[in-house]
């Protein structure tokens, strides 16, 4: 994945976030495009200015209190004319706010799956 302008100290994708983005990036040919904006409105604008528009919120109910597990819900996709931030693609990732450091874990298309793969958040945040 292509570096993205320094907001964040660090930005990391585990390797299954990866394989998910390709195969969505066949789909949805703007992908890589709005996963830039995305980090560089959504993202900054929740973790950095600590600005809540409801369109990202913290996962409940994983049994992991550290680190903080995110799913971004608005996500403004330039294909999916008319949709706008409710495309329906959906971000699964995790904010280390003491490293400055984004870790994208999961990205699915809503009409695919109904949610996220909580055994994969599980498998690698579970201490």
């Amino acid at each position: 994945m292509k570096k993205q302008r320094q907001i964040f100290n660090s930005i990391g994708y585990l390797k299954e976030f990866e394989q998910d983005f390709k195969k969505l990036l066949k789909r949805f040919k703007t992908l890589k495009e709005d996963i830039e904006v995305f980090i560089n409105t959504q993202l900054n604008l929740y973790q950095k200015l600590n600005i809540d528009n409801s369109g990202v919120f913290r996962i409940a109910g994983l049994g992991i209190d550290n680190p903080p597990i995110y799913k971004a819900k608005k996500f403004a996709y330039k294909s999916l004319k008319g949709t706008g931030a409710k495309s329906g693609i959906r971000i699964i990732y995790v904010y280390y706010e003491e490293k400055d450091m984004i870790e994208f874990v999961e990205i699915y298309y809503k009409g695919d799956k109904e949610n996220e793969d909580r055994e994969r958040i599980k498998r690698y945040y579970r201490k």
